[in-house]
């Protein structure tokens, strides 16, 4: 993975660059005129999943500047050539002079109806402490007997966006506490620890482990333990080369009731290429669709939102990865819920469907290289119409008109190497 240079020295890129998360791509084969018919997609608006709270990403001001105002628009904004996000991450400063730093931009989403949540890299250094981890012998760790004092920094970073227009909906405790080379590390003892004893003090929901990889050992403890369960409100994660196998979590759903499943950073398939590449773009599209189906988050969090790997190229413009998020993120909204649909209707062909009031939201990613005839069938609901939205290799989030719907169900070709956003009314 080539190293991006305009990353700061000890910045998360240079972490990630680090990861050997990525296979190799092949040839991209030769598209078809084919039309293939695929097994129907049955949507059943009675049968609902998770609640989801959004798509989004994440600025950093101090390692890659702020964004401009009109690009705060483009990326919450919810018109045509917006990307449509409905969740800020923004990081915790050590240092409460720099508390301000992202303040404009976590404004902004929020009048544009977003939420904004926070991750800590570092506690400020008077708490900190050095160690020996293997081979590293300046490893970071919180003081035990700052834990308190922890909790209180966190709190009142909380209460200082308050104060300043912005209520965060949740902050973390760690930024991948387990992939801290560069920042501060935690053991999951200790985050169970600090769970059970210190964020009863902190006035917003808590987020934690914000495991690099999904890593269950990280996340398991805490909703074995009653106490600290009691104390979080969202567990996080990251899915840096997670494999699709290691999505679903059985123990969160034996255990997690109450609580909410969200994944706060990735960016897939890689930092390395442009995110306009096509079909490669597409890539994004089925890692959302697994992260909703088979992992059943809530939300969806990129890492920086411009970027050139990113849903907004430095240029300020939506990119191929940002169209398809913008595929989910523009028509699935905070409160909408997940329903059963038909997930795998044909090979490379993935579809999830949302309700949302009357509406069904339905999102399909054809990665094959020919066109599919697909139906849809809605029960338990009603739909007169549907509108649809289309990205390919020349067009992004492109209004494709309305059409009828008869009897409950309604056709429509996906073509080759494509994602598409189907709105019934």
């Amino acid at each position: 993975m080539t190293q991006d240079r305009k990353e700061p020295v000890g910045g998360e890129r240079g972490a990630l660059s680090r990861r050997t998360v990525l296979a190799a791509m092949g040839a991209v084969p030769v598209l078809t005129a084919t039309t293939t018919a695929a097994a129907a997609v049955v949507i059943d608006r009675s049968a609902q999943r998770q609640t989801i709270r959004g798509f989004g990403g994440m600025t950093h001001a101090a390692w890659i500047g702020d964004l401009t105002a009109a690009q705060r628009d483009t990326a919450f904004g919810t018109g045509e050539g917006r990307l449509g996000f409905t969740v800020l991450r923004i990081p915790v400063p050590e240092n409460q002079a720099d508390w301000g730093r992202d303040l404009a931009t976590a404004r902004r989403a929020i009048e544009l109806g977003a939420s904004v949540i926070a991750s800590p890299w570092n506690p400020p250094a008077r708490m900190v402490e050095t160690f020996v981890r293997g081979s590293q012998t300046n490893a970071r760790r919180l003081r035990y007997d700052m834990y308190g004092a922890y909790a209180q920094h966190l709190n009142d970073f909380t209460t200082y966006l308050r104060n300043n227009g912005v209520n965060l909906y949740g902050i973390s405790v760690q930024n991948e506490p387990d992939y801290a080379h560069d920042w501060t590390w935690w053991t999951p003892a200790e985050m169970v620890r600090f769970l059970r004893e210190n964020v009863g003090s902190i006035g917003t929901r808590v987020i934690a482990p914000e495991s690099f990889q999904y890593l269950k050992n990280m996340s398991d403890p805490i909703l074995n333990d009653p106490a600290a369960l009691a104390n979080v409100d969202i567990i996080g994660a990251h899915l840096y080369g997670t494999s699709f196998a290691n999505f679903p979590y059985p123990l969160f759903k034996q255990k997690g009731a109450g609580k909410e499943l969200w994944m706060t950073e990735v960016y897939y398939p890689n930092s390395s290429d442009s995110a306009d590449l096509w079909p490669q773009a597409l890539d994004v599209g089925e890692h959302i669709h697994r992260a909703m189906v088979e992992a059943e988050f809530q939300a969806y969090i990129w890492w920086y939102i411009r970027r050139g790997y990113g849903p907004m190229r430095e240029d300020g413009q939506i990119s191929k990865r940002g169209a398809n998020m913008a595929h989910f993120a523009r028509f699935v909204r905070p409160g909408y819920v997940r329903i059963e649909a038909t997930a795998n209707p044909a090979s490379n062909v993935y579809v999830s469907a949302y309700r949302g009031g009357n509406s069904t939201v339905v999102v399909a990613v054809n990665k094959g290289t020919a066109a599919v005839s697909q139906q849809f069938t809605l029960r338990n609901g009603t739909a007169s119409s549907v509108s649809s939205w289309l990205t390919d290799a020349s067009r992004n989030v492109a209004p494709q008109g309305t059409t009828g719907v008869s009897n409950g169900s309604f056709t429509a070709t996906l073509p080759a190497r494509s994602v598409m956003t189907f709105v019934t009314a």
